[in-house]
Parts: structure tokens; C-alpha cells; sequence
């Protein structure tokens, strides 16, 4: 999936997510905020019209020089965690309808790939528990220097 294309998350999907959760995207902001101290900026991507949170990190998973995560809440609780670094190294964890992959499912690295969708460790559902699921996971790929166990968790956080 091309994230750059605003419509890519639409053409695989098989049924309705409804509109981003603006409420519950400032939770997820406040809690990366207070909870990771290599976080540099965590803001919307429009204030009149929000659809995605970006949170930018100082320093990214092994060589990477920085890393961002792009995240939509869904009012449905449809989600997506989309992570890209200056290695050019994207996976996401996303939870939505489509027809190549469980709801809760993970694109792996390196290139996050939409047809290779794997299940997600992640069975959490509310905002701020996928939020720290995430978080955790990112730390321990952080702390390892490695993507490769990135969706290894048990049902974390």
C-alpha cells in the first residue's frame, strides 16, 4: 500500500472504518509524549481537518538516523500505525477489514508491503492500550537495533 496515496487505505479495504477518532488521536499524541523521551514532535497533519497524527522520533531502529509513525484512530476503531525511517524501512500494524488478512494484521519490513499482511500480536483494542503495544514493541526493536521481531510479542503491552 502507498501510504503517500490518501486513497490506497480505502482501495484495501472490504468494508467501512468511518472517520478518523480526533479524540482519540490527542490520547495517543499525549502518551507518546510523556512516555518516550526521543520523541521530537507529535502534531496533526492539518488543524482543521485532521486524518493523521505524525510523531517524529530523534533516532530511528538500527542505522536509521530518525523515524516518523503516522497514525489514524478510526471512530470504529479501525487503526493504523504506520512506521518510515530515514533507512527507507516501513512496516505498519493496522486493524481493518480486507480480503487478504486477519482484521488485526501487520506489514512487515522492510517495505510494509500491503499483500503480505501477517497477524498481529497486537490483541489489544482501546487507543491508549494499542498505543503503548506499539510503543513497546518499537522500544525493544529500538533497543535491539533490529526489525526483525518487531511483531513477536505476546499480546503486548
Amino acid at each position: 500500500m502507498d501510504d503517500d496515496d490518501p486513497t490506497a487505505l480505502q482501495d484495501e479495504l472490504t468494508g467501512s472504518i468511518g472517520p478518523p477518532d480526533t479524540a482519540a488521536m490527542r490520547l495517543i499524541r499525549d502518551q507518546f509524549l510523556r512516555d518516550e523521551p526521543l520523541v521530537e514532535s507529535a502534531a496533526f497533519d492539518s488543524v482543521l481537518q485532521p486524518r493523521e497524527l505524525l510523531i517524529t522520533f530523534s533516532d530511528g531502529i538500527g542505522p536509521a538516523a530518525y523515524c516518523q509513525l503516522a497514525v489514524t484512530w478510526y471512530r470504529s476503531g479501525a487503526y493504523r500505525f504506520h512506521y518510515v525511517d530515514s533507512e527507507d524501512i516501513n512496516w505498519r500494524f493496522d486493524h481493518h477489514p480486507n480480503p487478504h488478512s486477519p482484521p488485526k494484521h501487520f506489514h512487515e519490513p522492510p517495505d510494509g508491503a500491503g499483500h503480505t499482511a501477517v497477524e498481529s500480536c497486537i490483541e489489544v483494542e482501546k487507543p491508549r492500550v494499542v498505543a503503548r503495544a506499539v510503543h513497546k514493541l518499537w522500544r525493544q526493536a529500538y533497543s535491539a537495533g533490529t526489525h526483525e521481531r518487531i511483531n513477536t510479542g505476546q499480546n503486548p503491552p
